[in-house]
């Protein structure tokens, strides 16, 4: 099948091809037709699949045929990255077509409000927005959305996570009630079936490939301690300089500094993205990953799926997700298009029982690799050995993840070696286990940003 069968415009047929969008996936072949014949719409498509095109695509068009010239179309999305990557293939896709749009987020100056309130005031032909932004301009009660003809859902279920849910249900109280709704959605929760039920008309379903890795990644994990992790990095990527793209994803978003200082320490090419920084630091760091001006992007989910890159090469979960389908949405930004790509994943004690419910709902066992015996300060990790952690923060610790008692303890005391305490500490096993595992490092060389 190709987008002509579909019976685009020319100026649309121009966008596509423009974009360099050659043949229609799944998920685009079975829900562009139920949206050009105005049905609601319900998709469960994973990160990757071409869902943004899947939706964009027929409203476009729709809005071409008509002329335009009113606010037709609403998209709500949960970040700000993600509003940001439907504007940007809007934009190509519409090129052709004379189509106004505008995104909708916070973290914007008093000027890009000034523009928002325009685009809503005097109609804009298609916003997207993120919920508590658009939300800020309704409370003020000058945006025109009476003749709104369709109303888009994406990353539905993530919205739910982050607690939309409110939100969505009181813009939907300002829409007019003769609407389109469509609604994308990476999972089917009993929470998102409710959402549908309340806002939506007898929708029609199309399901893709819920819950699983395309078969173009390579998936593997290394059982590791955490104070190996980035000593294993460097093992990984050092003179690997054909992975020009890679992504770093870290459950936590007070490690992405501590990440990118590591790596900058060890002469790699890294910087993260987080809520930490500013809207045009984190653009900057897009712009600069998106051109190949950088080599390692480092972040937290909610980046897997905020961000609209093709040609990563790896991506490397730094420690195992808790929710089974972050792993989805992580590994699925690589091998995206039908292409290739790698996965690894490092887990340690704590991420065991998490990586075990991954392989169950990806129904497939990830082969585990040992660390390199040479790798970081600390003996090898195997599972049971203990809970993993990062051992090098217990200064009661040996480096071999068990811990010293803590306060006084009468039966080690009285255990310990009489005679020369020097000669005895010495000769102890301690030290020859630190003297084995803990050698000294390196001098490192400090690495840096290109400038813009």
């Amino acid at each position: 099948m190709k987008f002509k069968d579909f019976d685009f415009t020319e100026e649309m047929l121009q966008g596509i091809d423009s974009m360099r969008f050659e043949e229609p996936t799944p998920v685009q072949e079975q829900a562009i037709p139920i949206i050009q014949k105005g049905n609601d719409v319900i998709a469960v498509a994973q990160t990757g699949t071409g869902k943004t095109a899947a939706f964009l695509l027929p409203i476009l068009n729709k809005i071409q045929r008509s002329g335009g010239g009113k606010l037709n179309t609403l998209i709500l999305a949960p970040t700000r990255e993600l509003a940001m990557q439907i504007d940007q293939q809007m934009e190509g896709f519409s090129y052709f077509t004379g189509t106004s749009s505008i995104a909708i987020y916070g973290g914007g100056t008093g000027s890009s409000f000034e523009a928002e309130r325009t685009a809503l005031t005097q109609g804009a032909d298609l916003i997207v927005a993120t919920p508590g932004r658009l939300i800020s301009h309704l409370n003020l009660k000058y945006v025109k959305i009476d003749q709104l003809e369709h109303f888009i859902l994406d990353e539905a279920d993530r919205m739910m996570d982050m607690g939309f849910s409110d939100d969505i249900q009181k813009i939907s109280e300002y829409l007019p009630k003769n609407r389109q709704n469509i609604m994308f959605s990476a999972t089917m929760p009993s929470k998102i079936r409710n959402l549908a039920k309340a806002i939506m008309n007898q929708p029609e379903e199309v399901n893709i490939a819920i819950s699983t890795t395309a078969e173009g990644i390579t998936q593997l994990a290394y059982n590791t301690h955490d104070n190996q992790k980035i000593p294993l990095l460097q093992h990984l990527l050092k003179d690997k300089q054909d992975l020009s793209s890679i992504i770093i994803f870290t459950s936590r978003k007070s490690n992405v500094k501590d990440i990118v200082r590591d790596l900058k320490k060890l002469g790699l090419d890294a910087a993260g993205i987080s809520s930490d920084l500013s809207q045009d630091e984190r653009e900057e760091v897009l712009r600069m990953f998106r051109n190949k001006r950088l080599r390692i992007l480092v972040g937290t989910d909610i980046i897997s799926r905020g961000i609209d890159i093709d040609s990563i090469d790896m991506v490397i979960n730094y420690d195992v997700p808790n929710d089974p389908e972050d792993y989805v949405h992580r590994v699925g930004r690589t091998a995206r298009a039908k292409s290739t790509g790698t996965a690894l994943t490092f887990i340690d004690g704590r991420g065991q029982q998490d990586f075990q419910k991954i392989e169950e709902l990806i129904k497939k066992e990830v082969e585990k690799l040992p660390n390199p015996e040479h790798i970081g300060e600390g003996p090898v990790y195997k599972p049971g050995n203990s809970r993993g952690g990062n051992n090098s923060r217990h200064k009661s610790g040996d480096g071999s993840g068990n811990r010293k008692p803590f306060g006084k303890n009468k039966s080690f005391k009285k255990n310990k070696p009489k005679g020369d305490e020097n000669k005895a500490k010495a000769d102890s096993p301690k030290t020859e286990v630190k003297k084995k595992f803990y050698p000294k490092r390196p001098p490192t060389q400090t690495g840096h940003l290109q400038k813009d």
